[in-house]
């Protein structure tokens, strides 16, 4: 890795841990916080790419593990990942990487639609698809149940991905920081 690479890393990284100052609000149904925080792995696949996004989102979560107290709500811990909302925190890493594997794969084509739909695939439908079932093991509550609960996250994910779209093309439009595949 090149020390650009590493400094993307850690701006990404540190970017996703500033998202954790906006308040949680925690939903009673399945325990698990809105935050902003997610929108960090969006960010860093949209501008650092599939590489650099996903370490970038693998250090947080490392860090987060570790103890420091990065996640919303000054939260950090094993306990973060063991709790009911650690399978969408653990495809933070997985999301990053997939949403910069298909942007650097789509760079020349790219269209506001694409992006968002990108954004949907990889930073919430991946993310969805392993942090419901999580609920529902670790707060013991039927599938359905934990599906319905996190019902709740969608308008602010669905937000959240305008909001990328709009800061990404921005950024890319000012800095190219994605080469395609």
């Amino acid at each position: 890795m090149s020390t650009r690479d590493i400094v993307f890393v850690a701006l990404f990284a540190a970017l996703t841990a500033a998202l954790g100052l906006f308040p949680p609000v925690t939903l009673p149904v399945v325990g698990v916080p809105i935050t902003a925080q997610s929108m960090g792995a969006m960010l860093a696949g949209a501008i650092a790419g599939a590489t650099r996004g996903g370490a970038a989102l693998a250090l947080f979560v490392l860090l987060v593990c570790a103890g420091l107290p990065l996640m919303a709500g000054g939260r950090g811990g094993l306990g973060i990942v063991m709790g009911p909302g650690g399978g969408f925190v653990l495809m933070w890493p997985v999301a990053a990487f997939v949403i910069g594997f298909l942007y650097e794969r789509s760079l020349k084509t790219l269209t506001v639609w694409k992006e968002a739909l990108i954004l949907v695939l990889g930073g919430i439908v991946l993310t969805y698809a392993v942090g419901i079932p999580w609920i529902a093991v670790v707060a013991r509550v039927d599938l359905a149940k934990a599906a319905i609960g996190s019902a709740w996250f969608l308008p602010g994910d669905a937000a959240k991905v305008v909001l990328v779209v709009l800061i990404a093309r921005a950024v890319r439009r000012a800095y190219p920081t994605l080469q395609p595949r």
